[in-house]
């Protein structure tokens, strides 16, 4: 019996704390500075700035790291100029280039444009998307300026690659699909 007593008195003990309990808020914090940060404003007005401006501008003519401007307009008239354009990657080195080009390519380019570059991809195949022409036909004047031309821009629904490729990696697709054409083409 005296047990019994115990144990009630232990039970009302445990239940009359908890019910003192606020749940919406934790009654303690041990580290408040982790729960509660103090904020920061990122463009927050500063001394040195002028009144109307909010953050530093970069220096003229300076451009954004692992970025290369690309010197024709996204035109007609800019994807005529770049027919012109030449590859900038290491002639001594185009084994490499075309091999590296050629991962990309299937990775980035095969499935609409299929792996010989003859307009039968897979997406081609299963009618997902229409009209992707082959490299050999002779009414499309494929030089490697375009291709690069069209791998940054895109073309009709093909959309842009520049965020995916950079600027080797553009250059060494456009070198492959050059060589794809000139395979189709025998």
């Amino acid at each position: 019996m005296n047990n019994i007593i115990k144990i009630g008195c232990l039970l009302g003990l445990i239940v009359s704390v908890s019910s003192c309990q606020d749940t919406a808020v934790p009654n303690y914090q041990y580290m408040p500075n982790m729960y509660e940060s103090v904020g920061y404003e990122t463009y927050d007005k500063v001394d040195f700035l002028p009144d109307d401006q909010e953050a530093l501008q970069p220096a003229e003519n300076t451009i954004m790291r692992g970025w290369m401007p690309y010197e024709f307009e996204n035109t007609p008239e800019g994807k005529e100029l770049s027919l012109a354009a030449t590859s900038p990657l290491d002639s001594l080195k185009r084994d490499e280039n075309l091999a590296q080009g050629m991962q990309l390519y299937t990775i980035y380019c095969a499935i609409c444009h299929g792996d010989k570059g003859d307009g039968q991809g897979t997406l081609v195949k299963r009618e997902k998307i229409l009209g992707v022409p082959s490299y050999a036909d002779p009414a499309r004047d494929i030089q490697v300026g375009g291709v690069y031309h069209v791998i940054y821009y895109g073309l009709n629904s093909m959309g842009s690659y520049a965020g995916q490729l950079n600027h080797e990696e553009r250059w060494m697709v456009s070198e492959y699909v050059m060589q794809l054409k000139e395979d189709l083409t025998k």
